[in-house]
């Protein structure tokens, strides 16, 4: 029943997340990407504050007290991670289609097992070397190699995609010891608003009246993605391994890609189909594979 539980709450955190894309995207068309994001991750902020104080409020000074550096160290890890995940990934919406962003996107799920093995020598499995494979030809036919702005924006999604791998690692670490998912949603959210609201003032223009404008798209991507989401994600997460639950983390790009169509009319060629089911594919098989064989051994 837990299992099942933390499934439906993946599933959930996962539209949420694809839909945002598209908030994301037209969040930009008066303000800037870190003024944007200072914003939305302090309505996160905001959004996940009354449920940490009628649920966790008693459990968070037992459960520090006991690591209380442990849990500093991570929650620090975490928020830096989120915040540059989020950074690439806001910036290169300047840059690409949100399908492309969407879908570069979830490259950290063969990433995660990748990076595993380097930090904390766990083996790879076989599937990770033609998932990667599958992943880059993909990248490849999704990726308008001819137009230099979106070669660069791709980029950056790519770079972004690294850190959101480093996040759901250390989102799986830091829940291992402490049972405190709102609070632990909450901090992040409030170190990526601070960090992205620095930038905003060194390199942006805040406008409290252009940041009206885009009222909807900050509330959609704030309460929804950065506050219910991402609580979500660590509820399912905590019943649920880091494969698997990235499995159904990476229909993200699924979902950013149909919503894309529907409302923004971004429609994809054939290659950019081809490379989008090869993305897809590869990622599925990255997860996929080593369940199978555990199971029919």
């Amino acid at each position: 029943m837990k299992k099942t539980i933390s499934l439906i709450c993946l599933v959930v955190c996962t539209f949420i997340w694809g839909t945002t894309f598209i908030a994301q995207d037209t969040g930009m068309d008066n303000i800037g990407p870190f003024t944007f994001n200072s914003v939305r991750f302090f309505v996160g902020f905001l959004t996940v504050t009354p449920f940490v104080l009628l649920l966790e409020r008693k459990k968070i000074n037992e459960q520090i007290k006991a690591k209380p550096k442990s849990f500093s160290k991570l929650i620090i890890i975490i928020g830096v991670f989120l915040f540059f995940g989020t950074v690439f990934q806001q910036v290169s919406l300047l840059y690409t289609d949100v399908a492309n962003s969407a879908f570069f996107t979830i490259f950290y799920v063969p990433m995660v097992p990748i990076i595993v093995y380097f930090l904390f020598s766990k083996k790879l499995h076989w599937s990770i070397w033609p998932s990667v494979l599958a992943c880059i030809i993909g990248g490849y036919l999704l990726s308008d190699i001819s137009n230099a702005n979106i070669r660069f924006g791709d980029g950056l999604v790519l770079i972004g995609a690294l850190f959101w791998a480093l996040h759901i690692i250390y989102i799986g670490k830091i829940i291992e010891h402490f049972d405190l998912p709102f609070f632990i949603a909450l901090l992040q959210n409030l170190i990526v608003a601070t960090l992205s609201f620095l930038l905003a003032i060194i390199f942006e223009e805040i406008d409290i009246s252009k940041i009206k404008l885009e009222t909807f798209e900050i509330l959609y991507a704030g309460i929804l993605s950065g506050g219910a989401a991402f609580a979500l994600q660590i509820f399912g997460q905590k019943n649920i391994a880091p494969a698997p639950a990235a499995i159904v983390m990476s229909l993200e790009g699924v979902f950013a890609a149909i919503a894309a169509w529907l409302i923004l009319s971004q429609i994809l060629g054939l290659n950019n189909i081809i490379g989008c089911t090869l993305i897809l594919g590869g990622v599925l098989l990255s997860q996929v594979a080593p369940i199978y064989e555990k199971n029919y051994k």
